[in-house]
């Protein structure tokens, strides 16, 4: 595909959830300068409020829509604040999601339904609720309107003490992959997002951390979050349908691919 530009941000209505901190709020802060009005979605009601002054202090539109994006109600109300405030939605961002680590024997069945629930079906239902909106954006002939899915480079590749966590983001690549010859003829664009470890407070507030990661050399480590955000508004304006937005995450997603072999016997080290 062309490099050339097939939208422009300015001015596009984008709803984002999990937009309190990490590659959410590193996208609704790169949105923003790109001149987008923004609905930011996250269960931290202080910390939505502060990023949704400080950037409306810096001239975006933006509304909250504060809540657990696993329960309908928050949903509907990020919808709804949405085409209240701006008449409608152009892009809806699926960013929203929590994990957990340990050995699959010990771990918890709750948390493998709490991840499936905020990862996975929460995408899933919000992508459902918001196809009406996205539609009229489209019929309305002013933009080309796109839904992006937050995945992740272990939706590619599982590893050890990850069971639940790569379940969900595998779950969220299939997803993905389903609908987007589905949404091509509604004239909606699917944009898949697969990082790979991202320097945010993600793993301070996993379910359960039963286990020191060995990949973990050093806290702070991976890929900034603004480096996601910058590499998925440029995708969003290219049109493009996937990205690995780091070097190492797309390495590992192709050696799995041409010698999965050789990643499993590397794997199996940490077992």
């Amino acid at each position: 595909m062309s490099l050339a530009r097939r939208r422009t941000l300015d001015g596009a209505r984008i709803a984002v959830t999990g937009a309190s901190g990490g590659i959410g709020l590193a996208l609704a802060e790169e949105f923003a300068r790109r001149g987008a009005k923004l609905v930011l979605n996250a269960r931290r009601a202080e910390a939505l409020t502060a990023l949704c002054s400080r950037l409306g202090g810096d001239g975006c539109d933006t509304a909250v829509a504060v809540g657990d994006i696993a329960e309908e109600a928050t949903r509907h109300k990020l919808l709804d604040t949405a085409n209240e405030r701006f008449g409608g939605l152009d892009i809806l961002v699926n960013n929203a999601g929590v994990g957990a680590f340990g050995r699959f024997a010990e771990a918890e069945p709750a948390n493998l339904r709490r991840i499936l629930e905020v990862d996975f079906f929460a995408t899933v239902e919000l992508t459902r609720a918001a196809l009406p909106l996205l539609q009229a954006s489209a019929k309305s002939g002013e933009r080309r309107p796109a839904v992006v899915n937050i995945g992740s480079i272990l939706g590619h590749r599982g590893i050890p003490y990850a069971a639940e966590y790569c379940a969900a983001k595998f779950a969220v690549r299939g997803f993905t992959e389903s609908i987007r010859p589905e949404f091509a003829k509604l004239g909606i664009d699917v944009l898949l997002v697969s990082p790979g470890t991202t320097d945010t407070g993600f793993f301070d507030n996993v379910l359960a951390m039963q286990v020191k990661l060995p990949w973990r050399k050093r806290e702070g480590g991976g890929t900034k979050p603004e480096v996601v955000a910058r590499a998925t508004a440029d995708a969003l304006e290219r049109g493009k349908r996937e990205i690995i937005p780091s070097f190492g995450g797309a390495a590992m997603v192709r050696l799995n691919r041409w010698c999965p072999g050789l990643i499993d016997w590397y794997l199996s080290r940490y077992g």
